[in-house]
């Protein structure tokens, strides 16, 4: 091999080694940077991490919102219609925060609270962040097969209970 074709295959080798390792450094900034979102159902089935930071999506429930007087600390829950995580946030809210609203808050988990550090409400009164509109539908379909599997639960009961009655009657 010439010596001019191995230093261009050292110094090729040597800029493909630095892109590696920028694009691995990237990528791991990146990953610490990245908060994911959950719902209340999620959370509750320990999916979201814990002492890290994350974001809570669902719907602020109705009469739960409690201005906490002479502060800007709010309490409130949301939900997503299954599950309900309590919230406290420090801060002025958005204008658009309700009750019965979609919000998405930022913040990490402390004795069954979530603290929130950010919180975001919808803008308009159709729209809904795909990612809770998506963890709505996920805990509805976890509700649902969890209320199929109890009816066929208690079925399967009645019918054991109702063999049993009718074998004790011809015993008599």
């Amino acid at each position: 091999m010439k010596a001019v074709r191995k230093r261009r295959l050292i110094l090729i080798g040597l800029v493909l080694a630095a892109v590696v390792v920028a694009v691995g450094l990237s990528l791991f900034a990146l990953q610490r940077n990245v908060t994911y979102m959950f719902s209340p159902t999620e959370v509750d089935a320990g999916k979201a991490p814990t002492g890290n930071t994350f974001r809570l999506g669902g719907i602020v429930k109705e009469g739960s919102v409690k201005h906490i007087q002479d502060t800007l600390k709010v309490d409130f829950v949301v939900t997503d219609r299954f599950h309900q995580m309590p919230v406290v946030y420090k801060g002025i809210l958005p204008d658009l925060f309700r009750e019965g609203q979609s919000v998405v808050a930022t913040g990490h988990v402390r004795d069954g609270t979530f603290v929130a550090t950010q919180v975001l409400a919808k803008h308009d009164e159709t729209y809904m962040p795909p990612e809770v509109a998506k963890a709505i539908k996920k805990a509805e379909k976890a509700g649902r097969a969890h209320a199929e599997a109890r009816d066929k639960a208690v079925e399967a009961a009645g019918k054991a209970v109702s063999k049993a009655g009718g074998a004790n009657a011809g015993a008599r």
